[in-house]
């Protein structure tokens, strides 16, 4: 009996394994040998980044690509996609390198605090409960999805200020916290040479009077800073205004005019002077009192 079991169990393992292969030999997909070849040269990051799920699945997408064109791995970068043209013969597009800001000023002394939040300490399930311990409804919540997000350690949160900190050498611009922000005030601009940056560090979409009731250095929308750009980098939209990063030439002429201090410039040498004063403005006030004194004569 013992014998004649152990006979069975051999046959009716040798029939599946033959039964396996068949199934196998019929329904084998064959794969590109370069998928492998271009996973090789990339990252491993697996952000997402690239819009792939992985980086695998983003090899086979430049190798089932006829143009590499629209296709860019953010934390490799041009000499990655380089790489990655030389295996698949084509030709990689020259991209600008990014960096995350947070245009919000987070937690300022100007924002007035409303009331204080005591649930789960993430931004993701505070955003669905109440817009924020802060009078205004578009600020940093300050619970760190964005960090956690971020694999590659480039964001922080200051002890002192509790303020979302993006330390722009650590930062792939991979849009890996873009995503993560409910509330939408991160977002990927020009990686200038020495971190340098100029934009709107605000999000408030109120009128201007509401803004600065929530806070100090609120954007008013009042339109000095879109008038004064002499490269048509700025355009106001929504009580906002916004600074084309790729317009944009650091100049710096916005921040001096800006009178509430929302539009920021980070790493720069020494602070911009202070414009003069339009001589235009200051004439009828000078004029005043002669014309006083003609009518008294």
């Amino acid at each position: 009996m013992i014998l004649t079991s152990i006979i069975v169990l051999a046959v009716i393992g040798l029939l599946s394994a033959v039964i396996l292969y068949v199934l196998l030999q019929k329904f084998k997909v064959e794969e590109d040998p370069r998928i492998d070849k271009v996973q090789e040269v990339l990252p491993g990051a697996n952000c997402g980044g690239c819009g792939s799920a992985g980086c695998r699945n983003f090899a086979e997408r430049c190798v089932n690509a006829t143009s590499l064109e629209g296709l860019n791995c953010p934390v490799g970068g041009s000499d990655t996609m380089k790489k990655v043209g030389e295996i698949l013969g084509l030709k990689a597009e020259e991209s600008v390198p990014m960096v995350a800001v947070v245009k919000c000023q987070t937690v300022c002394n100007d924002r007035p605090v409303s009331n204080t939040y005591d649930g789960v300490r993430t931004c993701r399930i505070s955003q669905s409960l109440y817009s924020g311990e802060s009078t205004c409804p578009y600020s940093c919540l300050g619970y760190g999805d964005c960090v956690a997000a971020c694999q590659f350690g480039a964001i922080s949160i200051s002890p002192e200020t509790g303020s979302v900190v993006v330390d722009a050498d650590k930062c792939t611009g991979c849009a890996s916290c873009v995503k993560a922000c409910p509330k939408g005030i991160i977002e990927l601009r020009k990686k200038w040479p020495k971190n340098r940056q100029v934009y709107v560090k605000c999000v408030n979409k109120d009128k201007g009077g509401v803004a600065r009731k929530d806070c100090d250095n609120a954007c008013i929308g009042c339109t000095k800073c879109a008038k004064e750009c002499p490269f048509e980098a700025i355009t106001i939209e929504n009580n906002l205004a916004h600074i084309d990063t790729m317009k944009c030439r650091l100049c710096r002429k916005c921040v001096a005019v800006c009178p509430t201090g929302a539009i920021v410039a980070e790493n720069f040498p020494q602070p911009l002077k202070p414009q003069p004063q339009n001589p235009e403005v200051q004439k009828p006030e000078s004029t005043k009192p002669a014309v006083k004194e003609d009518a008294k004569a």
